[in-house]
């Protein structure tokens, strides 16, 4: 009334950007974990010559960094980071080994960007489910919990699924992440071609890391986790991306704490582009 008294008609109002929703320090520290991430997955996992390496390095981080500028992505991530800082980690070590694979299977700049895009919000389903994620392990669950957790990716594309700033292959990862080759996924149980390139290299590298690091699942070795994919080639993941993921990850990654077969134990340093298997380690005493 008192507007109406001063001659106004109508009142507009202006939201507030969604970038202007997230505290400088938080974007910053999500910058600064993606950067890392990229950094510590390229050098501790990649095989290759140091110029290559350093390449592959410079595109990834390019990679995120235009994936970060965009305050629609950065929003989402920290809304994720704020519901779980596993689910979070997670999702940024899925997107940097992702982009890994991508690089190296020579996807086109768009494609790649979409990749990132897709498995850094691979999960965001997970903030919405009834259950406390923290405390879920996948491999013991009662049936009625892994149905929940399952419907983490229904629950994601129904999030995004109207966001235009989001692209199609980034929604696509999202929902199919969790198919398999071999028809044994779910949502829609797909098989073979029916599941787009950018999804299968997210749900290669999304199950990879869940293992290694027991999320949402009962920890691995690296070796075992290895050998386990290698198994499932042409099975339930790519040939095709398996064979990359295989030449660009290390069975023994840097920091590996080894027993030799003499006995004695050692870190491993150098990774030994000629000889995969067999690293170059540094004795310790322990």
């Amino acid at each position: 009334d008192r507007l109406r008294s001063m001659g106004y008609a109508m009142v507009y109002i202006v939201e507030e950007e969604i970038s202007n929703l997230i505290d400088h320090a938080t974007e910053q520290v999500i910058q600064k974990h993606c950067q890392e991430s990229v950094r510590t997955v390229i050098d501790k996992y990649s095989y290759g010559v140091d110029a290559e390496l350093n390449d592959i390095t410079n595109a990834a981080e390019d990679i995120m960094q235009d994936v970060l500028s965009e305050p629609e992505v950065l929003y989402n991530v920290s809304r994720v980071r704020d519901k779980s800082n596993s689910i979070y980690l997670h999702s940024i070590n899925v997107s940097a080994l992702s982009v890994l694979v991508g690089v190296k299977m020579r996807m086109q700049e768009r494609r790649l960007k979409n990749l990132a895009v897709g498995a850094l919000l691979h999960d965001i389903g997970m903030i919405y489910l009834p259950v406390d994620v923290r405390s879920v392990n996948i491999d013991t669950c009662d049936a009625s919990v892994l149905k929940e957790v399952r419907r983490h990716v229904i629950n994601g594309y129904s999030a995004v699924e109207k966001e235009d700033w989001l692209p199609m292959a980034a929604k696509d990862i999202i929902v199919n992440h969790h198919e398999r080759m071999d028809g044994s996924g779910y949502p829609f149980r797909l098989t073979g071609d029916k599941i787009s390139l950018e999804t299968k290299i997210v749900s290669l590298c999304d199950e990879f890391d869940s293992m290694v690091y027991g999320h949402c699942r009962n920890k691995r070795k690296i070796r075992e986790t290895m050998d386990y994919i290698t198994s499932q080639a042409g099975v339930k993941f790519d040939f095709k991306v398996v064979q990359v993921f295989l030449s660009s990850v290390a069975v023994y990654p840097i920091g590996t704490l080894v027993e030799l077969n003499t006995g004695e134990k050692g870190i491993v340093v150098r990774q030994n582009q000629s000889l995969p298997t067999s690293p170059v380690i540094q004795l310790v005493n322990i």
